[in-house]
C-alpha cells in the first residue's frame, strides 16, 4: 500500500474536481505560481491555466466576495486564506452572505464555496498566524465546518467539499502538512461522520485536526498503565457526529475532549454539553482539556506548555483515574 503525504492529498482533491468539472476554480494569495505557501498546490496552474488557478490581491474580504459572486452565477470556487486567523476579514461574505442563501432563496439558489485555510499552533508562527477560527463560526447555520487529522480524509473530506452545493470551511493544521500515512482505497466521505481511530474501554478522547494524533499518542502511553482510552476524531465540528461520541461514551462511562484553543467558547465545552444532554446518566467523569485563555506564545518553551498535548493528557487521566505515574 502505497503512501500518501498531507499537502499531496490536498492537492489531488484538488485536481480531481477540476479535472472532472470544468467549473471548479481555485484562488488566492499565492496559490497559482508558488503552489502555495504550505505547497499543497503545486502544479495547478499549470495544469489548468490562469483562468482557473488564480493569484490574488492580498485582500480576504476581495477574494472571499469574489468567489460569492462566482458561485451564485454558476462556478464552485476553491480558496484559500492563508492563515486562519484572517478569517474576521472574510466574515461577512462568509456567514451574512454564502451561510444565509440557500435559506434566503427558499433552497432555489446554492453557494457552493470552499474555503480552505491552514490554522493552529506548535510551528512558531506567533499569536496573530497560529489561531483556529473554527468557534469563531460554530454558532453559524449554514455553514459547514470540516478538519482532517490524516491524508487519506483530507483528499477525500475535500473532495465531498467541493462537491457540495453550499459552504465549508475547510481547515488544515500546519504541523500536519508533511505527515504521511499509508492510503486505503478511496471511498466517497460523507461531511459530518466521527470516525473511531482506536478502540478502548476506559475512557473515551475526542479531538480532531492535531489533537488526534496526540490523543493517540497520550493513548499508546496509558496502555502502559492498564487503561484503554478509545479515540475519536471528530473530523469536522458542523454537522456535529454526536452519536459516534455517545455510543462511546455509554461505554467508557468517561469523557476527555482535547481542544487546541481556550475553554471559554471552545468547542470542547459545547460538545460536553450536547453529550450530557444526551448521555448524563452514562457519564461518571467528563471533563475538558484546552489552552490558558491567553494569546498564543511565540518563544518554543511557552508554546510548548500552552498546548494540550501528549503529556498534559496522559496525565490529566492518570490524575482523574488516580493512577500515579
Amino acid at each position: 500500500m502505497s503512501t500518501l503525504e498531507f499537502r499531496e492529498a490536498i492537492r489531488q482533491a484538488i485536481e480531481e474536481e477540476m479535472a472532472r468539472d470544468e467549473n471548479v476554480v481555485l484562488w488566492g494569495e499565492d496559490v497559482a505560481a508558488a503552489g502555495g505557501v504550505f505547497k499543497a498546490t503545486p502544479g495547478l496552474l499549470e495544469t489548468f491555466g490562469a483562468d482557473r488557478v488564480i493569484d490574488t490581491p492580498i485582500s480576504e474580504l476581495a477574494l472571499t466576495g469574489g468567489a460569492f459572486g462566482a458561485a451564485v452565477t454558476g462556478l464552485r470556487p476553491v480558496i484559500e486564506i492563508m492563515f486562519g486567523d484572517f478569517m474576521p476579514l472574510a466574515m461577512d461574505s462568509i456567514v451574512n452572505q454564502a451561510a444565509k442563501t440557500w435559506y434566503l432563496s427558499n433552497e432555489r439558489q446554492a453557494a457552493p464555496i470552499v474555503v480552505r485555510s491552514a490554522v493552529g499552533a506548535g510551528g512558531r508562527f506567533g499569536a496573530i498566524h497560529s489561531q483556529n477560527p473554527a468557534t469563531w463560526m460554530w454558532s453559524v447555520p449554514g455553514i459547514k465546518i470540516v478538519g482532517p487529522a490524516f491524508p487519506h480524509d483530507a483528499r477525500d473530506l475535500l473532495v465531498a467539499a467541493i462537491q457540495d452545493d453550499n459552504p465549508v470551511v475547510f481547515l488544515e493544521h500546519k504541523r500536519l502538512y508533511s505527515i504521511k500515512h499509508e492510503q486505503p482505497d478511496w471511498e466517497p466521505a460523507r461531511l459530518g461522520q466521527a470516525n473511531v481511530v482506536r478502540q478502548g474501554d476506559d475512557v473515551t478522547v475526542v479531538s480532531w485536526l492535531k489533537g488526534v494524533h496526540d490523543a493517540l499518542a497520550a493513548a499508546e502511553r496509558l496502555a502502559e498503565h492498564d487503561v484503554s482510552a478509545e479515540v475519536i476524531d471528530l473530523r469536522g465540528l458542523r454537522p456535529l457526529d454526536l452519536d459516534t461520541i455517545v455510543t462511546s461514551v455509554e461505554r467508557t462511562n468517561r469523557l476527555l475532549l482535547v481542544e487546541e484553543g481556550p475553554a471559554l467558547g471552545g468547542w470542547a465545552r459545547g460538545v460536553l454539553g450536547a453529550v450530557s444532554e444526551h448521555a448524563l446518566d452514562a457519564l461518571d467523569d467528563a471533563w475538558v482539556l484546552a489552552t490558558d485563555e491567553h494569546p498564543i506564545p511565540y518563544t518554543p518553551p511557552l508554546e510548548d506548555a500552552f498546548l494540550p498535548g501528549v503529556e498534559r493528557i496522559v496525565a490529566a487521566v492518570l490524575e482523574r483515574a488516580g493512577i500515579r505515574a
